[in-house]
């Protein structure tokens, strides 16, 4: 029987740490059964990039976007996201949310950035890659605001409470789990990574960060998220493959509107 493949929901592979090593890192994701994977864009500069690779690689999609924290570069407005989102590669709006942990003072523009990239979403009919770090209640406070559930997406990376969880959930939004998962101390991912509905969950890397065990403090990669698939599988119980089924599929019902 062939293994289940699995889909990197979300990594940089536009980065320069990958720069002229696309080959190499796509190799190894045939080799560990990782059949896709998503780039979520950060920001409006580099998408060309972004564009390059997905127009290279049939396996590889983009979502387009600039990053919460990000305070510098060019702004998004509403006509760039879709002008730039009728690329028949960009599946989604993102990543975008909030990130309250390295900014200080006065973050409205960071929360209006927010609403734009979610009314873009919802023009263009594509779901939202959700950032939220330490702002998970206002996160939740703007999309129950711009009416987000409409085209729905994913909370990425996900750290957050399982009542943060349920909340995102009842929005009709997605949770993807990344290499955290992996760490010892990381119960409360764990708890949530076993909390989710099957039919809801993804996984993900977000290379080139948060490589997971047994690589962790290495250049993270898209073959990787076997290792994340597998310990999600061990907290719940199931096999790899029962688990890789379910969040390819999901992927492709959220992302590309197709049953897998």
């Amino acid at each position: 029987m062939t293994p289940e493949l699995l889909v990197d929901s979300h990594c940089h592979l536009d980065f320069p740490d990958f720069q002229g090593q696309e080959d190499v890192y796509l190799d190894a994701m045939n080799s560990h059964g990782v059949g896709w994977a998503l780039i979520a864009g950060v920001a409006l500069e580099r998408f060309s990039g972004v564009l390059a690779l997905v127009d290279r690689f049939p396996n590889l999609y983009a979502g387009v976007g600039v990053h919460p924290d990000s305070q510098q570069g060019e702004e998004p407005d509403e006509s760039i996201l879709l002008r730039l989102a009728q690329h028949p590669k960009v599946v989604a709006i993102g990543e975008t949310g909030l990130d309250y942990y390295r900014l200080e003072g006065d973050l409205e523009w960071q929360r209006e950035r927010f609403r734009t990239h979610i009314r873009a979403a919802k023009k263009c009919r594509k779901p939202l890659i959700i950032h939220t770090r330490e702002s998970a209640a206002d996160t939740l406070c703007i999309l129950r605001e711009e009416n987000a559930g409409d085209v729905g997406g994913v909370f990425h990376c996900f750290t957050e409470t399982q009542e943060t969880a349920t909340a995102a959930l009842d929005l009709g939004f997605h949770i993807s789990i990344s290499g955290i998962v992996t760490f010892k101390k990381a119960q409360q991912v764990k708890d949530v990574a076993a909390f989710v509905p099957l039919d809801r969950l993804l996984v993900e890397t977000d290379s080139p960060y948060l490589a997971p065990a047994p690589y962790r403090g290495k250049l993270n990669q898209p073959a990787w998220v076997r290792h994340v698939a597998e310990e999600i599988a061990r907290l719940r119980g199931i096999t790899v493959d029962s688990l890789a089924h379910a969040t390819t599929t999901n992927f492709f019902k959220l992302f590309i509107k197709i049953e897998n």
